[in-house]
């Protein structure tokens, strides 16, 4: 049996181990922004973390460290300062792809979100407060959080944990004491002590794989402004439905799928393709760039009756700066 001072060597080590592969990669970022507020102020720099992921200058960070911003500069952990270029960002996962011009940087190796378990050694490396290269650990506190991005969206499966994160630590990288990034860094709870939460690999895998490819992340749109409403349980009883709460279509966009598709402002939204719907969230997630173009069958309340639509989504418009 290890006694207790080999125990804690142990967890040393597989902290200073994991420490060791990662920080190589990891970057700290500056983000400027020219434009000022509605009251006349400058919104200045801020400051952020990122990491590389390709030994040819992709870097993984959070949206909001840089969307919307004039410049960016990233300072390497070998002191190299250089200009970063936004290849995209993707405000409804708070992800974000920007570039530098280096052909030899060292990626952190993107493990699989799926393999992690509630328990396991995570590790934070970053720039906090710009200190640049803090590491802090913890454990996986929780997995399958829903976390509410700036843009509105929910964001699924985000893991919770309890290495200690602050102001700039945002876009670096959650590690395990593997050595391989597990999740992104992107909030805390305020003033909760110990409740961060990181974006999980596999969804910042494919978000920068289409941002790198397209400079966005294709969702499917169908051109309404929702809300949700509560249904009463004699209405939810009538119908055959298992919520009792849908999406109502405050407005419809003029000429827009929805339109096209005969939905009324004033229709209840309840179904999408044969999945119940009790709410803006269950639409969104539903709402993938793999329905864009493709017939969907949906579900509408309209007065007392039922009924099915064939809507056509389109790729939603990008977000503006």
């Amino acid at each position: 049996m290890l006694s207790d001072e080999q125990l804690f060597d142990a967890y040393s080590e597989a902290v200073i181990h994991a420490v060791e592969l990662v920080s190589p990669a990891v970057v700290n970022i500056e983000a400027r922004r020219r434009a000022t507020d509605s009251h006349g102020h400058s919104n200045g720099a801020h400051t952020g973390s990122g990491f590389c992921f390709t030994p040819d200058g992709y870097v993984l960070t959070n949206s909001h460290v840089v969307h919307g911003t004039d410049s960016i500069n990233v300072t390497l952990t070998d002191g190299r300062r250089l200009r970063g270029d936004l290849i995209g960002d993707d405000p409804d996962t708070d992800l974000a792809v920007i570039r530098v011009a280096a052909n030899d940087l060292s990626p952190a190796t993107l493990g699989d979100s799926q393999q992690i378990r509630v328990g396991q050694l995570a590790i934070a490396i970053g720039s906090p407060l710009g200190y640049q290269s803090s590491v802090t650990a913890g454990i996986v506190s929780a997995l399958g959080r829903s976390l509410r991005a700036q843009s509105g969206g929910l964001i699924d499966n985000v893991i919770q944990t309890d290495a200690a994160l602050n102001p700039g630590n945002s876009g670096g990288p959650l590690v395990s004491s593997r050595g391989e990034v597990i999740g992104v860094n992107t909030a805390t709870i305020v003033p909760a002590q110990g409740l961060c939460f990181a974006i999980a690999v596999n969804t910042a895998k494919l978000v920068a794989s289409q941002l790198i490819t397209q400079g966005r992340v294709v969702r499917a749109y169908i051109g309404m402004a929702a809300q949700n409403v509560p249904l009463s349980a004699r209405v939810a009883r009538f119908h055959k439905l298992t919520r009792r709460s849908g999406v109502l279509a405050a407005s419809v966009t003029p000429g827009g799928p929805a339109d096209r598709a005969g939905l009324r402002e004033g229709d209840v939204l309840v179904g999408f393709a044969a999945s119940p719907v009790g709410g803006i969230d269950d639409l969104q997630r539903l709402l993938t760039g793999e329905r864009v173009a493709q017939p969907i069958t949906v579900t509408v309340l309209r007065g007392p009756e039922k009924l099915s639509l064939e809507v056509v989504p389109e790729s939603r418009p990008p977000r503006p700066a």
